[in-house]
């Protein structure tokens, strides 16, 4: 068989994920062969707008799978997004740090209520935590206290106009922009559930489940390599995405990744209470609705 009928009969499987640090193991499977091993073609597509505009991509049909927010996939598969939680990602929380410009006379988060949050998009992380970080400080977040900016680099910006004062992001993502004293570190709000899923489309999983399987299955072995091999794994992470090595270390010892497709019925039913509390949804669905089946745990079964 030539090569271009081993090309042409490679399996192919568009994927986005954040260009964060946590999707470190992904990439490594793709650089070391892990999926061309098996016929598998892996076309990673970065996504610096986070989850929101993940769910777009998977609703559009420009990504099968995504590697999302666990609160922002949950809220747009039930507004209507065609997909499924095929598992979790990370089984440990974010670490949301929340920023102000650096130039700014705000001191703690005793007064940021009335304040405008810079977010990627409504339904993304940025905005769903505002509700979180609002909930553990007693206080009230409403509609118009949020400027949509896109990503990152529009927070940057929305923050340096004073468009808005407040941007909640990956705690390790944004603090080289709080070490050059560009933002100004308030504190941080975590996850009180697993923070990342991983989601494919229904008619990836209808057409190709066996593929999906086994591309869970290299993804999770990934995930174990790297979180055992710490010396170099840190190393890799400070140098790949600019960190600090002392801060790649204190993320690296934290990070749980979940390593298998089981999801656990009663840790989900805890997290779809959570979220209806915050009013991040308005109802509790059926499992089936937001999960896939036949990864639920065996009660469900």
């Amino acid at each position: 068989m030539d090569l271009l009928e081993k090309q042409s009969m490679k399996r192919v499987l568009r994927v986005g994920g954040v260009p964060e640090h946590f999707n470190l193991a992904w990439h490594l499977a793709i650089e070391n062969g892990l999926f061309e091993e098996k016929g598998i073609e892996i076309q990673w597509r970065d996504v610096p707008g986070g989850t929101g505009a993940m769910c777009k991509l998977l609703r559009d049909g420009e990504l099968d799978l995504a590697i999302a927010l666990t609160e922002g996939v949950v809220a747009d598969i039930m507004q209507g997004n065609p997909a499924k939680i095929m598992q979790f990602f990370v089984n440990s929380p974010l670490r949301w740090g929340i920023y102000t410009s650096g130039k700014s006379e705000l001191k703690n988060l005793n007064d940021i209520e009335g304040l405008k949050y810079a977010i990627s998009r409504f339904k993304s992380g940025s905005h769903l935590m505002a509700f979180v970080n609002a909930r553990n400080l007693n206080i009230q977040v409403k509609h118009d206290d949020f400027v949509i900016v896109g990503n990152l680099e529009g927070a940057r910006k929305s923050l340096s106009a004073n468009e808005s004062q407040l941007f909640m992001w990956e705690k390790f993502t944004t603090k080289p922009y709080a070490d050059s004293g560009e933002f100004k570190y308030l504190g941080e709000c975590r996850t009180p559930w697993p923070c990342f899923a991983v989601v494919a489309t229904d008619a990836i999983i209808k057409n190709e489940s066996s593929l999906l399987n086994e591309v869970l299955d290299i993804m999770n072995q990934s995930c174990i390599d790297l979180k055992f091999s710490e010396k170099e794994a840190t190393k890799m992470i400070a140098w790949r995405y600019q960190l600090k090595q002392e801060d790649a270390q204190e993320w690296f010892n934290e990070l749980e990744y979940a390593y298998s497709e089981e999801i656990d019925e009663i840790q989900f039913m805890d997290i779809l209470n959570d979220l209806k509390s915050l009013g991040i949804i308005d109802r509790i669905p059926q499992l089936e609705e937001i999960c896939y089946s036949r990864n639920l745990s065996e009660s469900l079964i």
